[in-house]
């Protein structure tokens, strides 16, 4: 019984840091297709409006 345990356990922590590596992968890659985006377009950033003062800023990441 307890070596079930420990495989599960394993097996949990595994989904964990799949799922971790997974986030990250989308978030780096958006990032890059933006920065690529601000490269092919020669902009200096990219500008998003603050919700609250309507004013448009740098993005930051």
């Amino acid at each position: 019984m307890p070596q079930i345990l420990f495989l599960l356990l394993i097996a949990a922590a595994a989904w964990y840091v799949y799922r971790s590596f997974k986030r990250e992968a989308v978030r780096v890659s958006k990032k890059v297709r933006r920065e690529e985006k601000e490269a092919q377009n020669r902009a200096h950033g990219t500008l998003e409006q603050d919700p609250e003062t309507g004013e448009y800023r740098v993005r930051k990441d």
